[in-house]
């Protein structure tokens, strides 16, 4: 179960690896990254179809990424998140945010279990815009319900 904390251990890291972020300019994925690159966090992005996402250099996997980063977002769909967290595991990576807005979202079960088993912080199934300060109306909304039915992390 995901707590507060582990949600604002990852929210302090600076340095973070997008995994999954979208070569499409419109996609959902680009705009969190662009969102979290213009409130300072040092963003990598990871899609190995990718050459460049805003004008960044873009990386394959994450044990490509030199200097390594702190954590790792992941945008992913779920049958491909067990072996992004074990990508991270080999690259030294201890905090993961499996993002979820609609639908399963990058959430699986057995990287879930592979992070707990191999000592690595998992934030699973949350939209992380609804954790920034001062964020839109649709995300502080989307908090709010989970307040309401008790979803949201304590």
């Amino acid at each position: 179960m995901t707590t507060r904390t582990q949600i604002d251990t990852f929210l302090g890291l600076y340095r973070l690896a997008v995994v999954g972020v979208s070569h499409e300019p419109q996609d959902f994925t680009r705009q969190l990254f662009r969102e979290l690159h213009q409130r300072g966090y040092d963003v990598v992005p990871v899609n190995p179809k990718a050459i460049k996402v805003e004008g960044l250099r873009c990386f394959a996997r994450v044990q490509e990424i030199m200097p390594p980063v702190e954590g790792a977002l992941l945008m992913t769909s779920p049958d491909i998140t067990e072996q992004v967290v074990r990508d991270c595991h080999a690259a030294g990576i201890k905090h993961v945010w499996m993002h979820r807005g609609v639908g399963d979202g990058a959430v699986s079960q057995a990287a879930i279990a592979y992070c707990n088993e191999h000592g690595i912080a998992v934030v699973a199934g949350f939209c992380l815009y609804m954790f920034l300060p001062d964020t839109g109306f649709i995300h502080r909304t989307h908090g709010f319900i989970l307040k309401l039915t008790g979803a949201y992390p304590a």
